[in-house]
């Protein structure tokens, strides 16, 4: 028993002193040092870059979505010069972006251009150090603590996105040189003037237009550069019957098609979450929900409207729909709700297959459905901004939108960005194209486009050995 009143007294003794120890400890404050802080901010920078360079590496595997839905739409005879344009694509579009495109997107200048920083003329390296020092350059992108070369990646991979989304609306007539020319030129000068008023710090920015993830910068750029090649090659032979009337041409391989978008709907999650350019938790989740939400919604849209226009549920129509829904929701994924993105999905599927009809009727020849997808939905995209934003899903950023008691403001900040981004990239890209038909020439002979584009341009076939039967 007296053993056990000393072990009771010691231990009250020991309980004793150690509250005592947490009184002064919690009066003192807790120790964190700068050095502790240094560390913390540094693991943070480091989570972001991971964060980042992932989801660069998401959009860059869209490439690889973008090839299987182009070449499962098009005809066996044309899979190869399709599979070649979609690769040579972001070669092209690296090179491009980093000879000149990045410093007119994001380099300081005019409202209208970047003007410092060309051709990395301030020196750049392969160094942290040298990459911390384009702060002051590059100052529209400084808000993003990641590494130079991390914001550089992230950005290069959305410039090579817009120039594969011409590839499928010229696909099955265009000479192979004449579209990688212009592709050079779209990623090193249309894409990065529009891009630099949106995102560089340029008119459309200060004017208070928003596009998160690209649906105008990237998508409607695309489209429009789109639009202007299509109307100056015109149709594919055989595509209209002599009294005007479009005549269907069939994807030779819907299995890769659906693959295709598959890859792109897996890839969509790094184009939209990713455009944070940080690992930030409540963000990036939302974000992820909304993108899935509009492309799901789209998906059922688009299969009910085909069934209903058509009679029967087209596989196209449905897997286009899922494009549209994205495309639609990239400006404001991070601006409106689930539910929200759910209408504008819903929306989105309608749309791309009214657009579909409707380019088939006005001869515009598009064999992916590109422009309905990326033109169509990317300006309904950005203009859903001024829609249907809400101010408190991120806090001085966008303001309500139009069904949210914002009134028309922000609505006609967006119709202006749509206007003035669609006039400029498609007049520009029209001059362009002009200039390449009178030089090189734009459109295959008519031997080589019956024969089909992957002998003609590349003596080769996507399926040696196999009977592959066409009636056209």
């Amino acid at each position: 028993m007296k053993w056990n009143r000393w072990a009771v007294g010691g231990l009250s003794l020991l309980m004793l002193a150690g509250w005592a120890g947490v009184a002064r400890a919690q009066e003192a404050g807790p120790v964190f040092t700068q050095e502790m802080a240094d560390t913390v901010a540094n693991y943070k920078i480091t989570l972001d870059t991971l964060w980042v360079l992932i989801t660069a590496c998401l959009v860059f595997f869209m490439n690889l979505g973008f090839a299987m839905v182009e070449s499962g739409l098009c005809r066996a005879k044309n899979t190869v010069n399709i599979l070649a344009k979609n690769f040579i694509v972001f070669g092209i579009a690296s090179l491009a972006y980093y000879i000149l495109g990045w410093g007119l997107m994001f380099g300081d200048g005019s409202g209208f251009a970047g003007l410092k920083g060309l051709w990395f003329a301030a020196g750049a390296d392969n160094s942290p150090a040298a990459g911390d020092a384009y702060q002051g350059v590059y100052s529209a992108i400084s808000w993003a603590t990641v590494p130079f070369w991390a914001k550089f990646f992230f950005q290069l991979v959305f410039a090579g996105t817009a120039a594969t989304i011409v590839s499928g609306a010229v696909a099955e007539r265009i000479k192979f040189h004449s579209f990688m020319l212009f592709s050079f030129i779209l990623v090193a000068i249309l894409y990065p003037i529009t891009g630099h008023w949106i995102w560089g710090g340029g008119w459309l920015q200060r004017l208070g237009f928003w596009d998160f993830a690209g649906s105008t910068a990237v998508h409607s750029v695309g489209g429009w550069a789109a639009l202007a090649g299509v109307l100056l090659l015109g149709p594919r032979l055989g595509k209209y019957r002599p009294d005007g009337k479009p005549r269907p041409v069939f994807g030779h391989n819907m299995s890769t098609t659906a693959l295709g978008v598959f890859v792109l709907w897996f890839g969509w999650f790094g184009f939209n979450p990713g455009s944070t350019m940080a690992a930030a938790a409540g963000d990036i989740a939302r974000i992820a929900v909304t993108t899935n939400s509009a492309a799901a919604a789209a998906s059922l849209s688009a299969t009910i409207m085909a069934w209903r226009l058509l009679g029967k549920p087209d596989l196209s129509m449905i897997l286009n729909g899922c494009l549209a829904g994205l495309v639609a929701v990239t400006a404001p994924c991070a601006f409106v709700s689930v539910p929200i993105s759910i209408v504008i999905g819903l929306i989105a599927g309608v749309l791309v297959v009214l657009a579909v009809l409707f380019f088939d009727r006005m001869k515009i020849d598009d064999p992916v459905g590109a422009l309905s997808v990326h033109l169509v939905n990317g300006v309904f995209g950005t203009l859903a901004v001024g829609l249907f934003a809400q101010a408190d899903i991120m806090p001085n950023t966008t303001g309500n939108g139009l069904f949210f008691g914002g009134g028309f403001a922000l609505l006609g900040h967006q119709f202006l960005g749509v206007l003035a981004v669609g006039g400029f990239t498609f007049a520009v890209a029209l001059a362009v194209w002009a200039v390449i038909k009178a030089t090189l020439g734009l459109r295959v002979s008519e031997e080589e486009e019956l024969r089909g584009l992957d002998i003609g341009e590349h003596g080769m076939e996507a399926y040696s050995g196999f009977q592959v039967f066409t009636t056209q």
